[in-house]
């Protein structure tokens, strides 16, 4: 994924507090930033486009398109006469940066699961303190009856086996949400296999955001949100902060799926969001 000259002027404005029409800054980049709460999108018909989180926005940018600094990167696109050292130190434009270290995900598991790559067979087991990464996807082939969970942060997918208790009717496989950029190999996968897909997020704007924008736009029917069965209840112990600080990256009005909705007015009842490290259990 690049950062064209258009749409880094748009972050500039937006940095600058102004409004942009989304009609003006549509791609996968702007996508992405909206379902990581960065920037809001809002109006149902005539949408516009504000940021929300600066500091976000730049770590983001270091981090999924190694740009530093985002000035100084449209200086150097606007002068084709810049040297290939200052291109390299500003982004990513060296043909070694372009190209991804690894394809594929992290998987995880608490029971052992029999897979195929390759057209051999694979144990999914990791030891405690370890996961299986999958790089040749492609060939990678899991029994009907496992349910695929997602899960958005590492420290739940870290410790998945305190979580068994929420998965009992379920015989799953784990996949990470991070790193993020190999999220286009997961929903290619995804979409090639017969199994379902759970998404097990944060329980608040920014995740419903995720689940729809990233998964469920892509998995259709094959995707639904994992909702705890004490979330009424559970989610009067979340954060009122997290919830002031957020907005609704998304259209209720298109929501499909009556839980989701649910969900959506608890949260703006309760004025609270529930970080999914809560459903770790602490006593094992």
């Amino acid at each position: 994924m690049k950062l064209n000259l258009k749409i880094a002027k748009v972050l500039v404005q937006l940095i600058n507090g102004e409004s942009i029409p989304n009609s003006l800054a549509k791609g996968r980049l702007i996508d992405d930033l909206v379902a990581e709460n960065i920037i809001y999108r809002k109006g149902k018909h005539k949408k516009s486009l504000e940021l929300v989180n600066e500091k976000g926005l730049h770590i983001y940018l270091a981090n999924q398109l190694q740009i530093n600094d985002l000035y100084d990167y449209i200086i150097l696109k606007e002068n084709p006469n810049s040297t290939r050292a200052e291109s390299t130190k500003i982004t990513t434009d060296s043909k070694v940066s372009k190209e991804r270290a690894f394809k594929g995900f992290l998987v995880n598991s608490y029971n052992s699961i029999t897979a195929e790559l390759n057209n051999n067979a694979i144990i999914i087991n990791p030891q405690k303190g370890s996961f299986i990464f999958i790089y040749d996807y492609e060939s990678f082939k899991i029994p009907k009856e496992i349910t695929v969970v997602g899960v958005e942060n590492t420290k739940n997918f870290s410790e998945i086996h305190k979580q068994k208790y929420l998965f009992k009717n379920l015989n799953p496989l784990f996949i990470s949400r991070y790193p993020q950029n190999q999220n286009r190999d997961f929903i290619k996968w995804m979409n090639s296999i017969p199994n379902n897909y759970l998404h097990f997020g944060d329980f608040d704007f920014a995740g419903i955001g995720i689940y729809l924008n990233e998964y469920k736009k892509h998995l259709s029917e094959k995707a639904t949100l994992f909702i705890p069965k004490n979330i009424r209840s559970d989610i009067k112990k979340g954060n009122r902060e997290r919830f002031d600080k957020q907005r609704i990256s998304f259209e209720i009005d298109e929501i499909q799926e009556p839980e989701i909705r649910e969900l959506v007015q608890l949260i703006k009842k309760e004025k609270k969001g529930l970080d999914q490290e809560y459903y770790i259990e602490t006593d094992r």
